[in-house]
């Protein structure tokens, strides 16, 4: 059994904002040189998922309005309080709690098969990188474990 692990740096410009990473994925499974197992793709953040679905532009503004509509931006968190909330707080923190919330929905990872040197993506399947609280850089990961 071999592992290798890849990460990447993403600089988001919009909140929501699905980034194509399929490309990237695909390149650290043939840099990887492992035949047969499993590449993980990972967010390294509470506030960006990671999901696979279809890059279609219509489809991508709907999963844009759909996750406003299930937790919206402006709706009243309590861990947007900063008044009352003592803990995990940064000297830039932000009112997030919509981006949380949707994260929950959504997850930090996903796994893909690889068999044969390649991933196993079906035809209409890419990875996004979806940022849910507001641009800045952050990290991706791929871990390939196999043979």
């Amino acid at each position: 059994m071999i592992s290798k692990s890849f990460c990447k740096q993403v600089t988001t410009k919009n909140a929501p904002e699905f980034i194509d990473i399929t490309t990237w994925v695909s390149e650290c499974v043939s840099k990887s040189n492992i035949s047969n197992g499993f590449a993980v793709v990972f967010s390294k953040h509470t506030t960006a998922a990671v999901k696979i679905n279809e890059n279609e532009p219509l489809l991508l503004d709907d999963m844009a309005t759909f996750l406003e509509k299930i937790f919206p931006r402006d709706h009243n968190y309590q861990h947007n309080n900063f008044e009352i909330r003592t803990v995990n707080m940064n000297d830039d923190e932000s009112p997030n709690g919509h981006a949380h919330l949707q994260h929950l929905l959504l997850g930090t990872s996903e796994t893909v098969p690889v068999i044969d040197g390649e991933v196993q993506f079906g035809t209409y399947q890419s990875v996004f990188f979806i940022e849910l609280d507001h641009p800045r850089p952050r990290e991706v990961m791929v871990h390939v474990i196999g043979e």
